[in-house]
């Protein structure tokens, strides 16, 4: 009897064979293997666990240096891709040198030397495809309200018309389960089921148990042949509840807590966070007021800056209520599908000393018939920009708050749940300005009168309408703030300036000057207090080390937090103090911090509940970066589906058409590396040919638009591309990640430490590796739009 077909489950079983609990979780992957199996697969994995002694020595076996490397007293020779099989093998054995990892580090080397011979690249070695990456779900975030015990009951499924399925329950809770059944169940999704929980059922007397529990289906996922259904309980009553509450208690020491939504949960927050403060597109709220839509909020982060700044007048006022006025939301949320109300054309013209804003929509363009006098003419100014709205409607029956933990609770404080409902829509207002395309856009130009576009200018708004909320990461205050005078000097480079506090807390402070400052934000700058001095005694408060968060009132109020290294910071210490010695004294400020947090965070998760691209993350190795996850969202999105028909595992994405021909390491990889954290995204744009064949199969051909060619071979592809299928234009967004924002999940990997030590530390690693993040965004119906000849006639 052979395994060769149980390999995936036996990689399944080899990091999990080491401890105390294998049995229990063996015996739930193996139930449905016969006995003769289950008996070889502990043969195989008693084989491969057991100690080695054998000595791996390289040294005439490879073209590439070798050297020593001491494992448990034992010397072996290594080159650099053996010794890196070897530290990706040992962790599946608990550290210790054993049969498995001898084995593990002589395929790799021997598949090494295969490729090498047969001329493969030296970037493909190791992998059939290194282009096959993991999806990562961001924006989903289960609440549960109970533990939810992995326990194995064998079960009988019904539904109306259908045979009865049999199947396992994989774990359970008293609201929930999921449960394993063959491929061909045939059961509609769309409709309840029922469940029998067969040695129950047995043991206990419970009408629900005999007629079967009533469950809706929330989730499918096919693996390894088989059918995962996550369910919700939706029949029973408190007798049940006890049953089930009971059986779990019972077996709580036997079984161990399941802790898989709470990692699938940790991991997406854990690369949302890295993902978040890079993001250049400004999420927009829409409230209805006395019938009719408007922005009530907008969520700020540092990406999206340039966008906030845009739409600044010479007051800085804000001219974005004008620019997605009333009259254009009210069209968007009566056509949406209509994607001529998501696309925004404006400039700008100074004049007198005033900013003046000229605004349409595609749909405007084409109803007035100025398409080519708006493009061609606006395309010619500095100003000239092109926005996507992408726009969802709320529902309000998805909890808007992450509560991930057993017994959390699935809601924000009563003012904040009262603000989120008052939402009908979230926006997504993305910048697609290319000023590489602008010459594109001004061969639409007719000559025709410019006066004609006056019937595009924006009605001038005079105040502020926006509330502005800011994105919630880890530099923000966690501390209470005191309202505090003293003078401070400011000094960046070059750049110097002084400036009074406006409050204070032990690690941050906000500063307010009479004139506007330029200090490069987010930055570091230095600070001197020197009324303060006098007070500090032996403490040095002269050129302390702190970030500039943000600016506000065109640099008239600064934000800053303590940069805090290895050493005391002499401010931080010094500030703990004075508040300490006068508290009474200082009045506290009650801004609503922690209501205001509760607000973004509730805010974030509503936007990302609809992803208008797709992110991605950029890790580093031992020996370079690669591309570690693609990001997806809880809605499904065109990108991550083309790109996942040559991979038969669920979440697993096969990006070699667009990442080959060394794309990834000199477009993405070496740029990121050369960028600070601080640093805006940049972007480079790709044009797609996708052409169809037999069997539904799609062959997708990527290329650089760069390197394309001029205007007529870029019309030419896109034509073409058309003829033989499909075309596809996708802009890469790239940055440079900062260090991960553990505190964000604190409680979560608190939590996975206790049930799953390995586990938590595995995540944190990874999160750890992270330094670079980026966004695949459809731009095609913008491409398109360039070229005045593949537009349809109006």
């Amino acid at each position: 009897m052979s395994l060769d077909n149980h390999s995936a489950l036996i990689e399944q079983l080899k990091p999990l064979f080491m401890e105390p609990d294998f049995q229990d979780v063996f015996e739930q992957l193996t139930a449905d293997e016969s006995n003769s199996t289950r008996f070889l697969l502990k043969m195989e994995l008693n084989r491969i666990s057991s100690l080695c002694n054998r000595i791996i020595d390289l040294r005439d076996k490879t073209e590439l240096p070798c050297k020593e490397v001491v494992i448990a007293n034992q010397k072996h020779f290594l080159d650099q891709p053996a010794k890196e099989a070897l530290e990706q093998a040992l962790p599946l054995y608990r550290n210790q040198y054993t049969l498995g990892v001898y084995e593990q580090v002589i395929k790799a080397h021997k598949l090494r030397r295969i490729k090498l011979r047969e001329n493969i690249p030296a970037e493909a070695i190791g992998e059939d495809n290194p282009f096959l990456i993991p999806g990562v779900v961001l924006g989903s975030y289960f609440n549960r309200c109970e533990e939810r015990m992995n326990y194995s009951i064998r079960i009988l499924v019904s539904q109306q018309g259908i045979p009865e399925v049999n199947g396992m329950t994989l774990d359970l809770s008293v609201g929930g389960a999921r449960i394993k059944l063959p491929l061909k169940h045939q059961l509609d999704q769309d409709k309840p089921v029922k469940i029998k929980l067969l040695e129950v059922s047995d043991e206990f007397y419970v009408e629900e148990l005999q007629h079967g529990i009533e469950y809706q289906i929330v989730d499918v996922q096919n693996k390894d042949n088989t059918a995962i259904f996550r369910l919700k309980r939706l029949g029973g009553g408190e007798a049940l509840d006890n049953l089930l509450s009971q059986l779990i208690r019972s077996y709580k020491f036997r079984y161990k807590v399941d802790v898989n939504d709470v990692i699938v949960t940790a991991t997406g927050l854990g690369y949302e966070r890295h993902y978040l403060p890079l993001l250049t597109h400004l999420p927009l709220y829409i409230s209805i007021v006395d019938g009719k839509p408007l922005i009530a909020y907008e969520l700020l982060g540092r990406g999206n800056q340039p966008i906030q700044h845009y739409f600044l007048d010479e007051n800085q006022i804000s001219q974005l209520p004008s620019f997605i006025n009333t009259r254009r939301l009210t069209q968007l949320i009566k056509h949406p599908d209509n994607n001529e109300h998501c696309y925004l054309f404006s400039f700008t013209h100074s004049a007198h000393g005033k900013v003046h804003f000229y605004s349409a929509t595609l749909a405007e363009l084409r109803a007035t018939k100025n398409l080519n006098l708006f493009l061609g003419f606006a395309s010619t100014k500095a100003s000239w920009r092109v926005f996507r709205i992408v726009m969802q409607p709320i529902d309000h029956s998805k909890n808007y708050k992450n509560s991930t933990l057993p017994g959390d609770d699935a809601r924000y404080g009563a003012l904040t749940e009262q603000q989120l409902a008052q939402f009908s829509h979230t926006l997504q207002l993305i910048d697609l300005t290319n000023k590489e395309a602008n010459e594109d856009y001004q061969s639409w130009f007719d000559k025709s009168d410019v006066n004609g576009l006056k019937i595009f200018s924006q009605a001038k708004t005079k105040q502020h309408s926006i509330k502005k909320v800011s994105m919630p990461f880890s530099e923000r205050r966690h501390e209470a703030r005191f309202a505090f005078k003293t003078s401070i000097t400011i000094q960046q480079g070059d750049k110097k300036a002084t400036g009074i506090t406006h409050d204070i807390s032990s690690r941050g402070l906000q500063l307010t000057f009479e004139t506007s400052t330029d200090f490069n934000e987010p930055g570091a700058v230095t600070l001197s207090f020197p009324r303060l001095q006098a007070a500090a005694g032996k403490a040095n408060l002269t050129h302390l080390p702190y970030q500039l968060i943000r600016s506000r009132m065109g640099g008239k109020t600064l934000h800053l937090s303590a940069l805090i290294g290895h050493t005391p910071h002499d401010g931080v210490e010094f500030l703990s103090k004075l508040i300490a010695h006068n508290k009474q004294k200082f009045e506290q400020l009650s801004d609503h911090e922690g209501q205001q947090k509760e607000l973004a965070d509730g805010m974030k998760n509503l936007f990302m509940r609809q992803l208008p691209g797709v992110p991605y993350f950029i890790e580093k190795t031992v020996k370079s970066a690669q591309m570690a996850y693609i990001g997806i969202g809880t809605t499904t999105d065109e990108i991550s589906h083309l790109f996942a028909q040559d991979s038969d595992k669920v979440l697993q994405y096969n990006l070699m058409p667009l990442l080959e021909n060394n794309l990834l390491k000199q477009k993405i990889i070496d740029p990121i590396k050369l960028m600070k954290p601080n640093q805006d995204m940049v972007f480079f744009e790709v044009f797609m040919q996708l052409t169809r064949h037999a069997r539904g199969t799609v062959q997708i051909q990527c290329k650089l638009k760069s390197e394309i060619g001029d205007r007529e071979q870029q019309i030419h592809f896109i034509t073409q591309s058309k003829k033989a299928g499909r075309f596809v234009a996708l802009r890469v967004y790239l940055g440079a990640t900062d260090k991960p924002d553990m505190s964000y999940i604190r409680r979560e990997l608190e939590f996975i430490h206790i049930h799953a030590n390995h586990r938590a530390k595995h995540l944190e690693e990874q999160l750890w590796r992270v330094i670079g993040s980026g966004e695949l965004l459809d731009i095609t119906a913008e491409v398109e739009l360039r070229f005045p000849s593949l537009m349809p006639a109006a």
